[in-house]
């Protein structure tokens, strides 16, 4: 099963998870926020340290010796999907990079007369079209 954009970022921080320093990580309740905003809403409370979920208010507690990264499971369905997003971002960057020479260099500038000087890119073009074809 897919998983839509918002699924892919933070509802909290609301920034892209990634393998590095926004890992997916999931509570006690199944609901899944970065790491680090994990540990910023963390608490230590009665010698426990809990994570009160921002969405349904069930509290995990784990050890306070644990780490919330040594003690909470990472959402390995989202942890997939971060993979292939960034295969596709180095792959697009590839190729900008290939092609930055064509994209810096050609502009095509519109008659005065017809379209008050108006400047298309190359660039946003074959952005706009790729968006389109996919």
């Amino acid at each position: 099963m897919g998983l839509m954009g918002e699924d892919m970022e933070c509802c909290v921080c609301l920034q892209p998870y990634s393998r590095r320093e926004k890992i997916p990580r999931m509570l006690h309740c199944k609901h899944t926020f970065c790491g680090l905003c994990l540990q910023a809403m963390s608490r230590l409370q009665s010698g426990l340290l809990t994570v009160c979920c921002p969405l349904c208010r069930w509290i995990t507690c784990t050890e306070p010796n644990l780490t919330l990264a040594g003690s909470l499971w990472v959402n390995t369905e989202i942890w997939d999907q971060i993979l292939d997003r960034q295969q596709e971002e180095e792959e697009e960057e590839e190729w900008k990079g290939a092609n930055r020479q064509t994209q810096t260099t050609t502009q095509y500038r519109c008659s005065p007369s017809r379209h008050c000087g108006l400047r298309l890119k190359l660039q946003d073009f074959l952005r706009r079209m790729k968006h389109n074809v996919l």
